[in-house]
């Protein structure tokens, strides 16, 4: 291997690793692609072998990064995400991702705690995804928000305290989410409005992205959730399984297109939250084509 062409094989290395903190940090997977793709112009411009923990100094260029773009949002009022719509999804196959999103997909997260994350200030929310997701100790965590150790240990523990039970555990067993992502989805196709409520917790929680900025819509309650599924499944023309953030999910089409990306959390056979993102921009813009070779 020439020489000049080592920086960029050690760096491809750590890509997948650093994919899955900025998408953790940002929840959009372009910006998260942004700060990845800065952190190796930065790379390219230093004497890699000078670096000794290569995988440290990379997730901590890219953690500055994602600082920056969180506090860039605040300085510009933009909206958080939170209000704008769902976080991006990590889609795949249903049977397991490609090797190229396995990093992602193992790190991945739920769209509610990604919520949570970013109801969160810059500084909590990047001390807490790097210590507590990542393990980045406070002493390389605090140069990046200009604090001492223990200062940076704050906006951490605010940040725990917040995540803290906001987001429901999820079934572990990947089995037992999609026999029960399979029922629902018989029972929505079906028009089986009874059968959609024995899979569905008695407060599951529903949020919709449907029509871009400030049109996250959240539905409570197992009745007015099975009717909204209803709905969908009227529109929908099929529904093919997916693995979405790493749990079993649903990519439903119609015309031959994308028509939504649904994300279930599961608890106890029945499912407690279930996240759809159906803007149009925002699915066309998701790499899908992996489904297309399940």
């Amino acid at each position: 291997m020439d020489d000049r062409d080592l920086p960029a094989a050690r760096f491809e290395e750590h890509r997948d690793h650093l994919n899955a903190v900025a998408h953790r940090m940002l929840g959009s997977l372009s910006e998260a692609e942004d700060a990845v793709q800065e952190a190796w112009l930065r790379l390219s411009r230093t004497d890699a072998g000078e670096v000794a923990n290569l995988g440290g100094w990379l997730t901590t260029v890219v953690g500055r990064g994602c600082l920056a773009m969180l506090r860039s949002r605040t300085a510009r009022r933009e909206e958080p995400l939170v209000e704008r719509g769902l976080p991006d999804p990590v889609v795949s196959r249903a049977d397991g991702p490609d090797p190229e999103q396995q990093a992602l997909v193992a790190d991945a997260v739920g769209p509610a705690l990604l919520v949570v994350l970013q109801s969160l200030t810059p500084a909590e929310r990047l001390a807490f995804v790097l210590h507590d997701m990542f393990g980045v100790p406070f002493e390389d965590i605090a140069p990046i928000v200009d604090r001492t150790p223990a200062a940076a240990r704050k906006p951490a523990s605010r940040a725990r305290g917040r995540v803290r039970g906001a987001a429901p555990a999820p079934d572990p067993d990947p089995h037992r989410q999609r026999a029960v992502v399979e029922a629902f989805v018989a029972a929505a196709r079906g028009g089986d409005f009874e059968a959609l409520l024995s899979v569905l917790d008695p407060d599951v929680v529903l949020r919709a992205d449907t029509a871009g900025p400030g049109a996250l819509t959240v539905i409570r309650g197992a009745a007015a959730v099975a009717r909204r599924a209803l709905t969908f499944a009227r529109l929908a023309e099929s529904a093919r399984p997916a693995l979405v953030n790493g749990a079993a999910g649903v990519v439903s089409t119609r015309d031959g297109r994308p028509f939504s990306v649904m994300s279930f959390t599961v608890r106890d056979g029945r499912i407690v939250a279930l996240d759809v993102l159906a803007t149009p921009e925002r699915l066309s813009a998701l790499d899908l084509a992996a489904l297309d070779a399940s």
